[in-house]
């Protein structure tokens, strides 16, 4: 009878116990996929940009009262890891989205995924135009300034220019091909008389460019379009201004003026070069400086553009999933569509017909300050000005 009664005062004790302690927060797991070992000039910034997120967003009361967790993994820059990584996600790990991806035929992979599981996805560098337009689909979105839209800012500068003869000089893999035709056709319809007289498609990662270099200024162009980046961009400046390539011709470039690219080069940095980037350093608006000083204080470090993607890209999840007050996933595309929020380059919004975000991007031209290339002269340029109409978004886009 003691052993009876003694095995009902334990659990009346414990039981007590129980309904005295607080009750901890439910998790809401999210899966991010990145190239973090392929390209970790971008990624490793992009990472702490989305911790800084996650932070904050869990400091304020996280997802209407319950905690933000991230799942991350490493894609190593190949479309069947990432779909792997997302599978395990899913299936084991239980997130209720993905987000992510840098390289553009990753993104691609992950949205096929996406539409496949019916699995919303969040992609935030990936910058192929496919993406949203000719193999979108209800699951995928995306955060960053398309190809379209960043070929179109760089068009309008170039169309000022004398020049009429044009080269390229492009990575050979989804990202650099939409780059180029959609950076003809734009400069094309601004200025007719313009022709491209020569194409240089370097293997991603193995650029050789003594041979790039040469076969380029053979065809003698006025001026040149790059496309390049990363290690592929450091040679090619290097051998290029060896080799007198930039001498005396224009030179647009797509993403040399951010810091990740640009740093590199040091006191190497070219001159004058018309680039898309991130000027962080001269930016002053509260909102940015709101952030700049949030992440330094965090890493004693400064921004590079992959911490403010990261940084929006967590940002946009929490709004998304409290605006849908569900993880399920049609409801998380009704709360993407055409969500409006405010981020450190102002507000932006999710446009519904075509997943596509409105984030614009600074364009400038490339100098050398104290030894470092920097950005000057730049102008923000909000990319919901650089999209095509409805109209043309319906003839696009699978409906």
């Amino acid at each position: 009878m003691f052993k009876t009664f003694a095995r009902f005062g334990l659990t009346a004790i414990l039981l007590g116990s129980a309904l005295a302690a607080p009750v901890s927060a439910a998790e809401i797991k999210i899966g991010e996929i990145n190239s973090y070992s392929a390209l970790p000039a971008f990624t490793e910034p992009y990472r702490k940009g989305w911790q800084l997120a996650v932070e904050e967003i869990n400091a304020d009361g996280g997802i209407n009262g319950d905690e933000l967790v991230v799942i991350s993994k490493d894609d190593g820059g190949k479309p069947g890891d990432a779909v792997t990584a997302a599978n395990e996600l899913v299936a084991r790990e239980g997130v209720v989205l993905l987000t992510g991806g840098f390289f553009s035929n990753v993104g691609l992979a992950l949205a096929d995924y996406a539409k496949q599981r019916r699995v919303f996805f969040l992609a935030g560098e990936p910058l192929t135009d496919a993406m949203v337009w000719s193999q979108g689909n209800e699951y995928t979105f995306r955060l960053r300034p398309s190809n379209y839209m960043q070929a179109s800012m760089l068009a309008e500068e170039a169309a000022k220019l004398d020049a009429t003869k044009w080269a390229t000089i492009a990575p050979n893999y989804e990202y650099g091909q939409s780059a180029v035709a959609v950076f003809k056709e734009r400069l094309q319809e601004l200025k007719p008389d313009v022709e491209f007289v020569a194409e240089q498609w370097p293997p991603l990662g193995k650029i050789d460019a003594g041979s790039v270099s040469q076969a380029i200024d053979a065809a003698e162009p006025e001026a040149i379009l790059n496309v390049t980046f990363g290690p592929d961009l450091v040679q090619l400046v290097r051998e290029g201004t060896t080799r007198g390539l930039f001498q005396d011709r224009d030179v647009v470039s797509f993403l040399t003026g951010e810091p990740e690219y640009l740093d590199p080069l040091g006191a190497e940095a070219p001159e004058g070069w018309i680039v898309t980037g991130y000027p962080w350093y001269d930016i002053d608006t509260p909102e940015h400086q709101a952030f700049v000083d949030a992440y330094q204080a965090k890493f004693d470090d400064y921004p590079r553009l992959g911490s403010l993607v990261g940084y929006i890209e967590l940002k946009m999840i929490g709004e998304i999933l409290k605006k849908a007050e569900s993880t399920d996933a049609e409801d998380l595309i009704a709360a993407a569509k055409d969500l409006e929020m405010d981020t450190p380059f102002g507000p932006i919004t999710l446009r519904g017909i075509d997943h596509q975000a409105t984030l614009g991007a600074y364009v400038g031209t490339t100098a050398v300050r104290d030894g470092k290339g920097v950005m000057v002269d730049f102008t923000y340029k909000d990319g919901a000005d650089y999209l095509p109409s409805d109209e043309r978004v319906q003839e696009l886009r699978p409906q």
